[in-house]
């Protein structure tokens, strides 16, 4: 009879007088949990939206026809990260003040190409030739040449709204007379000279324009969105002012964008190991999860629909020393003023102006919201949102934003009643069985977001965070 050594003690250590825990578990139940994933956030953008039901995937935004001109910067408009010259403000170049020949006016806003410069980079050098004209839609640059006594200075600055052109033209000068360096992240169209030509060519009035146009004298118009015109008093009878109000000709249209990704179960897995817990069904979870992630990550850094890219020209502002402040906040609060509804930032950002309003000795409010403590300023709830990008340098951005189609703010865009529905503008399609026993399932979020006007949003760039003080 073999004598199991498991039962015989060794010298010197105690008999066990009980069975062991290690062979009790294997006739224990378990308890588990369902499968967890670290990459599951609080996703606030997605809870604070106003979602307005679309139909045939594309929302509209019509507005009133706004554009300034006579105030000496020319205006912008930006779809997403692409930004174009609005062809009446090309009526700000001395060239072209006074000219009103839209369709003109409209070839050459079209023929403006986009470039984007990093602080540092040269836009035009010094002695090359002079060949195009350019106008700074974003950021800041200084034009360096050569001073009184003949050493390199600042001649000036310019930035959002101003221009400069090709001197062969305006001053009969064929090359540079100083250096265009960008200081800050900057936009930058430019229109070549040789294309600028061939429109002249093309057009009789743009070239009797261009031949007469130093003796052209032009009277100011009042800026401001194209006027409605009104009557207020109470006395006699006067003659009421006919007006009308003019839109947009041309109105964004945002097209819903989608978050696809084909789940496959083996129908093994979704047969045998399918109690306590749906496997299909936990699959199926964790994978929402992820487009729903993957669906607020492009509402706010995709470069066609993204937030940070939507926003304004006129609505993004610099912090005033680095690191975000109270005062940065206040200003962001002066360009949404009107019924803000909550910042949105990264939650290092967050901390970051936790520590300058610790050293500034402010203490910032406490807000419920649904629930859950968040910090708030001036009575503004500050979220945290962990898909807004810090980059290598440690510098991020914070967003303002105003919400709800009735105010007029940011709005996020989606369609229900779309096929074989699990959530709603969510789908999960049964794409059927392979040769191996596979199950696929087709899952498809559709989603956009739109800023219905352009003080609904506004943008806090170039924070740095993790700054250190002695």
């Amino acid at each position: 009879m073999a004598i199991d050594e498991k039962l015989v003690p060794l010298p010197g250590q105690p008999q066990q007088l009980s069975l062991g825990t290690a062979q009790a578990r294997n006739l224990a139940t378990t308890t588990k949990s369902p499968p967890q994933m670290q990459g599951i956030t609080s996703r606030w953008l997605l809870k604070m939206l106003q979602w307005v039901q679309i139909s045939g995937g594309t929302f509209r935004v019509n507005r009133r026809l706004t554009y300034a001109v006579g105030d000496g910067r020319v205006t912008f408009t930006n779809t997403g990260a692409r930004v174009q010259v609005i062809p009446q403000e090309l009526c700000e170049l001395p060239i072209l003040r006074g000219y009103d020949d839209v369709e003109v006016l409209n070839a050459l806003a079209n023929r403006f190409v986009q470039h984007e410069y990093k602080p540092g980079d040269v836009i035009v050098e010094q002695g090359k030739p002079a060949d195009a004209i350019y106008l700074i839609a974003r950021g800041k640059i200084e034009k360096v040449g050569t001073g009184k006594y003949g050493e390199q200075t600042v001649l000036g600055v310019i930035a959002d709204g101003d221009h400069f052109s090709y001197e062969a033209l305006l001053e009969s000068q064929d090359y540079w007379q100083f250096t265009a360096k960008a200081v800050t992240p900057a936009i930058v169209l430019t229109l070549q000279q040789s294309i600028f030509d061939d429109i002249i060519a093309q057009s009789d009035t743009l070239r009797r324009h261009v031949e007469q146009f130093k003796a052209r004298a032009r009277k100011p118009q009042e800026s401001g969105e194209a006027a409605i015109e009104l009557a207020a008093g109470h006395k006699g009878e006067p003659d009421l002012p006919g007006t009308y109000v003019d839109y947009e000709l041309h109105p964004r249209e945002y097209e819903l964008s989608v978050a696809q990704t084909v789940l496959r179960v083996h129908t093994r897995v979704a047969d045998l190991y399918n109690n306590p817990m749906n496997q299909v069904e936990e699959q199926l979870r964790l994978t929402i999860e992820a487009l729903r992630e993957r669906q607020e990550h492009e509402m706010i850094n995709n470069r066609e629909i993204g937030l940070l890219h939507n926003a304004d020209l006129k609505q993004r502002i610099h912090t005033r020393s680095g690191p975000p402040t109270p005062d940065d906040l206040d200003e962001l609060l002066s360009l949404v003023w009107k019924d803000p509804g909550f910042f949105l930032a990264h939650p290092r950002t967050i901390a970051a102006f936790g520590q300058e309003c610790n050293r500034r000795g402010v203490y910032p409010q406490v807000t419920d919201l649904g629930g859950h403590k968040v910090p708030a300023w001036r009575g503004i709830p500050i979220l945290p949102c962990s898909k807004i990008p810090v980059s290598d340098t440690r510098v991020s951005s914070v967003l303002l934003m105003r919400t709800g189609l009735e105010k007029q703010g940011v709005v996020g865009l989606h369609q229900t009643g779309i096929p074989d529905e699990y959530q709603p503008s969510l789908s999960v399609r049964f794409m059927g069985i392979s040769e191996k026993a596979i199950m696929s399932y087709l899952v498809s979020a559709y989603y956009s977001v739109a800023v219905m006007v352009p003080d609904a949003l506004a943008v806090l760039e170039n924070v740095q965070i993790g700054r250190s003080y002695e």
